[in-house]
């Protein structure tokens, strides 16, 4: 008080105009603020990230990169003000008014954010403990930050219009009901595009799939109640905002961020081709240059194991040979590993799934190193060209359905069949 009636004082010696009084002083105050808020920006920060760094826990450091420590400071200016108002004479009591409660809504507004990225920062150094990968806490962190910034928001407007937040909140209840009604819409629309955007699920120009609603192509606008797709076939598929939160969708961001796309697709082998491999024919497929090296592994490996049956390797059910299809397979992966357009450094395999009656299905597993959709199609399509011409090699026939052209193959040599059966009679 002693302070405040001296700084008076000295205002009304030097300025007999009141306005003068009250411009200067105001000036002076804005002016004291900004001054604080660099020292407490510039100054404190640093101090505050070179004690952070420091130190060996790791929460304050997300605290420091999530930001909480500026949004502290950013409430430094409006605090003075408000708190320093007292000391500008001459102030009509309505502007007074009106300086207080804008002040203190701006130090509740960079609190709020202060808190929301503390929260933040809660959540990443928790992802970063093992309990994370079994326990998530980030819906818990999305309810926390609503809360915040419902009640924050709440407390801002409260003070703007110079009421208490008790009154406020019971006048949103009586009205809620109607809101609700005609806003329903709106407000579903209006918390998808605040999860859409915060969580980063969707963007503009990303590639999903929503084969409900018929959409297969790229985002090319998102509003509050609608999200355009551009489908493949040029045409459009509009769909609400809400529907892609309260439903599934496929984003395939991923692929083109990852920078390979997926094969997966399966050679259905003939059941009754399968068979052990003689060595004449292990002999002629080690001419191959991608099969030597496993054939090599492999002749040495079986010797071995062969030689350890002893006489019960002269029956040839004990012994342990090559078959066409095991080969085939190891051939297969060897051709994709050299194959320059497959993606090395992701996931690359050759399996064999169960048999069923359409015969035995192999699977080849890879990834291209472009994601550009005509060359993708180019390099599956030449993968696949390229196995399955050098399949009869293996001894190995693809399975298919019988057509009219197999059909009438069968009738004529039943008919030939015949024709030598009445002659040889």
């Amino acid at each position: 008080m002693g302070v405040a009636w001296m700084w008076l004082n000295a205002i009304e010696h030097f300025w007999a105009d009141p306005l003068a009084r009250m411009g200067s002083s105001l000036t002076l105050l804005v002016l004291v603020a900004y001054f604080l808020y660099w020292i407490s920006h510039r100054l404190l920060l640093r101090a505050m990230r070179v004690v952070v760094l420091r130190t060996s826990w790791r929460w304050d450091d997300t605290m420091l990169d999530a930001g909480v420590f500026q949004r502290l400071a950013q409430m430094v200016p409006f605090l003075v003000i408000q708190g320093g108002i007292d000391l500008v004479p001459d102030v009509p009591a309505r502007v007074d008014q009106i300086i207080r409660n804008v002040a203190l809504s701006g130090a509740v507004l960079f609190g709020m954010l202060a808190l929301s990225a503390a929260l933040s920062a809660l959540q990443v150094a928790y992802a970063a403990t093992p309990h994370a990968r079994t326990r998530s806490i980030k819906g818990y962190v999305q309810l926390g930050k609503i809360a915040v910034f419902v009640f924050g928001g709440v407390a801002i407007i409260a003070t703007l219009v110079d009421r208490s937040p008790w009154l406020l909140l019971s006048g949103l209840g009586a009205m809620s009901a109607v809101l609700l009604l005609v806003f329903k819409d709106t407000l579903l629309s209006l918390v998808a595009s605040v999860l859409l955007t915060s969580n980063d699920m969707l963007r503009v120009g990303d590639w999903i799939e929503m084969p409900q609603v018929g959409a297969d192509g790229d985002v090319i606008d998102i509003a509050l109640h609608t999200v355009k797709v551009q489908n493949w076939d040029k045409t459009i598929t509009t769909i609400p905002t809400w529907r892609l939160i309260s439903e599934s969708f496929r984003n395939w961001r991923g692929m083109q961020l990852a920078g390979g796309r997926r094969i997966k697709r399966t050679l259905r082998i003939d059941t009754a081709s399968v068979h052990f491999l003689d060595e004449a024919a292990v002999a002629r497929l080690a001419a191959l240059r991608l099969l030597t090296p496993y054939l090599e592994k492999k002749r040495e490996e079986l010797e071995a194991a062969n030689r350890s049956l002893g006489d019960s390797a002269q029956f040839a059910a004990n012994r342990r040979r090559l078959t066409n299809i095991g080969t085939f397979r190891a051939y297969m992966s060897a051709y994709l590993q050299a194959h320059p357009d497959v993606h090395q450094e992701m996931t690359c395999m050759v399996r064999s799934l169960e048999p069923d009656a359409n015969g035995i299905p192999i699977e080849i597993y890879c990834f291209t190193r472009t994601i550009v959709w005509g060359d993708y199609e180019r390099i599956q399509g030449d993968i696949f060209d390229h196995l399955l011409a050098i399949l009869p090699e293996f001894g190995l026939r693809l399975y298919q359905n019988l057509g009219g052209a197999d059909m009438r193959l069968t009738w004529m040599q039943g008919e030939a069949n015949s024709s030598v059966s009445a002659r040889a009679a």
